[in-house]
């Protein structure tokens, strides 16, 4: 169980300890609690909570479809983040590896 793994971390930090997670938790159940959607994006199953009764579920292309509070969550997060800039930082990594 992992509860705000990447609360207090710039979105670089973020996507370089959601690598890593991923190699480590590849093929075994987790339970990842977060209210950055950019934790749970890859999730298999998102479960949305909203005064402690389930109002959604399902992965993040099916919430999406659904338009319903995970897609306004998200439509408003990732208006407001730079991925721009994350997305530049993958580059940059991945180069360093290459």
């Amino acid at each position: 169980i992992l509860d705000e793994a990447t609360a207090s971390i710039d979105p670089f930090t973020e996507w370089q300890i959601q690598q890593a997670l991923n190699l480590i938790l590849q093929n075994s159940t987790s339970i990842l609690i977060a209210h950055r959607l950019s934790t749970v994006k890859a999730a298999d199953r998102i479960v949305v909570m909203k005064q402690g009764a389930i109002i959604e579920q399902g992965n993040h292309d099916a919430l999406l479809a659904q338009g319903g509070h995970y897609a306004e969550l998200y439509n408003t997060y990732f208006r407001h983040q730079s991925l721009a800039y994350v997305e530049q930082m993958k580059e940059l990594v991945t180069q360093e590896q290459d």
